[in-house]
């Protein structure tokens, strides 16, 4: 990584800082580091590799953050380690852990902003429903991630990505996958409309769950398009955000145990996995394909039948931008007066949407998408597949710079979606992982591993075993 070895700042702090969420959360339970400590690491590392904090980055920072909750984040520390030294072990998985909140997240009596100026001085007034949730558990919240403005495009370019400076950090959620890639904090939460929970991670070496659509409430997060978000965990590894989702969705779920008749080394025996052509109808990055094929081989080895299959034609793109499109200039004719204070390619995006489509065209391209997906359904159940593997972009992080110049106006036809959008059409979950470094690029490659709806539980063990074995995130 561009920063070197961790062990540049003092050992406590970086080993501290270094932590994955659930080996934090072993120390603080047990009570061999405490909250305070945890975040006194975390704000240290920030300090040491955020570089400067702006609204339109520097080619020389990482810039991952927003805002910075100092004294909160304090006072939530103090409050979790009173909590786990009454409850112990029986503490909740994420009391104590240092959390990052993309910028749609509402928190109560906070600026939320969507890191535009749209929004300058705008306070939120209620909780967003999963931050609450997370706050209940005694999550601590460090601040605010970067997106890119308004959830609506894939290169959050105000934000560095930590393996090369120069590079994307991919979006929309690159604020929080560059925070988790730079070792700044354990856990962090974006949203995915047509693949911003994905595309960052990818992009950083990092790992997320797409959740099955409406698994988890909308209810105060800034939306892009609502029949199409997802909001969802990220974090270093699926393990960590099998423990966010848990949360994040209130029903206690567990999501880190594979669902198969394997064990042992062959975890994925009886494991059906599919790979498509989807790959050989898009330009693919060498990287990238070197990646997917690692991933099959890993599944082998790991006991998986692996079966190739041709894909469902994916949704027309013309109806994939009606109803983004259609839905985004819905939500901000509020902010009708306001057109100049968005970047340039946003303002084209709603200026598009505005006179885009009639209410029939939107209602037809949602019958088409539920036709899209009823079709995936019926490809799983014929071919008996329990997860379709894939790459989850088709190249390393580009060079970072015009996401937001006119003309860049994204949906379909973006290249960064060509893979994930699909996943938002069906609303089927996903789980994305690294899969390895470039041999070429020297930078992180992803797969996604896709399940049919509600089979969350499933994809989720899938994606831990894989990585815990065979796939390890990169450092």
């Amino acid at each position: 990584m561009a920063f070197g070895d961790a062990a540049t700042s003092t050992a406590g702090a970086a080993s501290a800082a270094d932590l994955d969420l659930l080996a934090a959360a072993e120390l603080l339970r047990t009570r061999a580091l405490s909250a305070g400590e945890l975040l006194d690491a975390c704000l240290r590392r920030i300090e040491e590799r955020n570089g400067t904090s702006s609204f339109g980055g520097a080619p020389d920072a990482v810039n991952a953050w927003a805002r910075l909750y100092p004294q909160l984040a304090a006072a939530q520390a103090r409050a979790a380690d009173a909590r786990l030294a009454r409850e112990g072990v029986d503490a909740p998985l994420l009391c104590g852990i240092p959390i990052g909140l993309k910028d749609v997240y509402a928190v109560a009596g906070l600026p939320l902003t969507a890191s535009s100026r749209v929004l300058a001085g705008h306070v939120a007034d209620v909780d967003a429903t999963v931050w609450a949730r997370l706050r209940a558990e005694g999550a601590v919240l460090v601040g605010h991630t970067h997106t890119h403005e308004f959830a609506a495009g894939g290169t959050t370019d105000q934000v560095g990505n930590p393996w090369a400076l120069q590079r994307s950090a991919g979006g929309s959620s690159g604020g929080s996958a560059a925070a988790l890639a730079a070792g700044m904090i354990p856990a962090a939460l974006g949203t995915d409309t047509c693949g911003s929970l994905r595309i960052p991670s990818a992009a950083c070496g990092t790992s997320t769950i797409k959740p099955t659509h409406g698994r988890l409430p909308l209810h105060g997060i800034i939306p892009l398009a609502p029949s199409l978000d997802h909001p969802g965990p990220m974090a270093r590894t699926v393990a960590d955000c099998a423990v966010l989702l848990r949360a994040m969705a209130g029903d206690g779920e567990p999501g880190g145990r594979p669902r198969t008749g394997g064990n042992g080394s062959r975890p994925l025996a009886g494991v059906r996995i599919a790979l498509t052509d989807r790959t050989a109808k898009v330009a693919v990055d060498a990287d990238v394909m070197d990646g997917l094929e690692r991933a099959r081989q890993a599944c082998e080895r790991l006991g998986a039948e692996v079966v190739e299959r041709p894909a469902v034609a994916n949704l027309p793109g013309s109806d994939l931008n009606c109803i983004v499109l259609a839905e985004m200039a819905h939500y901000h004719a509020r902010h009708a007066g306001a057109r100049e204070r968005y970047r340039p390619s946003i303002a084209e995006l709603l200026e598009l949407g505005c006179s885009f489509a009639s209410l029939s065209d939107y209602l037809d391209a949602q019958d088409r998408r539920a036709q899209t997906t009823a079709a995936w359904e019926d490809w799983f159940a014929e071919h008996r597949i329990d997860a379709l593997l894939e790459p989850t972009v088709a190249t390393p992080a580009p060079l970072r710079g015009t996401g937001y110049d006119a003309g860049k106006l994204g949906a379909d036809g973006d290249p960064s979606i060509v893979f994930t959008a699909t996943w938002d059409v069906t609303g089927f979950p996903v789980v994305a992982l690294p899969a390895g470094l470039g041999d070429r690029s020297g930078l992180p490659v992803g797969v996604s591993l896709v399940a049919a709806r509600g089979r969350d539980a499933l994809v989720t063990g899938l994606g831990v075993a894989l990585q815990a074995t065979e796939l390890p995130p990169p450092h």
